[in-house]
């Protein structure tokens, strides 16, 4: 943990002292350092009474924008703040106490000893940058991710189950309108025969919904956009080519999910 913050960080902040001018502040990720916010730097208009802003024992996000290190001094604003940062900065907070209790859950099952668990984290910020990002991969792509890093094999063992337990595994689905026409005598059975020779979708699943003749839905799901866009583009190249060889009347476009 670094000692102080830098200049325009964006910090968890809890007001611990209000003053007529301003309020004294703990800096929540750095050990309850004291902050200063003052009273022009609270909200964007004048201000008559302070506490009809702030209370003691109020979470806030500020940013900082003042450091004299000399005097140890730190001065941030909340007015400063948007509402995006703010957003973003509690949510990134979420994110890290999450991670953190699920790291936990998995040194628990695995009886970890602190020079595992320490190597472990180490393992996974320099890879990943932040332990939530790590085993959220874990949780999609499982046993590949660890694969290569320096972490001990029970507590590996214990951060995949962890991880498959309490990630939700991203689904990418796309779909298309194909509209499929034969006036051939034995139109039907043409037009079966193109709908058959949908490829078999490899790293997803691939449906033909019927919508009523002579138009389909195409669907795929996946857990990689990259992915969804190949298997839906093999499956429309592949029945497209079938329809051709069969004078078979074929269109078709992509639908907004």
């Amino acid at each position: 943990m670094n000692e102080m913050p830098e200049q325009d960080e964006l910090v968890l902040v809890t007001v611990k002292k209000i003053m007529p001018y301003g309020a004294f502040c703990s800096l929540e990720e750095y050990g309850g350092r004291e902050s200063f916010v003052h009273i022009s730097e609270v909200a964007p208009r004048w201000i008559k009474n302070i506490h009809e802003f702030l209370h003691e024992g109020q979470k806030l996000v500020a940013k900082v924008y003042h450091i004299e290190l000399g005097k140890n001094q730190i001065d941030i604003s909340l007015k400063r703040v948007t509402e995006s940062e703010r957003k973003m900065k509690m949510e990134g907070s979420r994110r890290e106490k999450r991670a953190e209790k699920l790291f936990e859950v998995a040194v628990k099952i695995a009886k970890s000893t602190k020079t595992e668990s320490v190597a472990a984290r180490a393992a996974l910020l320099q890879k990943y940058g932040d332990v939530m990002t790590a085993i959220e991969a874990i949780g999609e792509r499982g046993e590949e991710v660890l694969g290569g890093m320096k972490i001990e094999k029970g507590l590996a063992h214990a951060l995949l189950e962890v991880a498959s337990k309490n990630v939700k595994k991203t689904v990418i689905e796309m779909n298309g309108m194909l509209t499929l026409t034969s006036y051939a005598p034995n139109g039907v059975e043409v037009v079966k025969e193109v709908l058959a020779n949908a490829p078999k979708a490899e790293g997803g699943t691939f449906e033909i919904l019927y919508l009523g003749a002579p138009k389909y839905q195409l669907r795929v799901t996946s857990d990689e956009v990259k992915r969804a866009e190949k298997l839906l583009d093999s499956a429309v190249a592949a029945l497209e080519a079938k329809a051709k060889e069969r004078h078979a009347a074929f269109e078709f476009s992509r639908m907004e999910n």
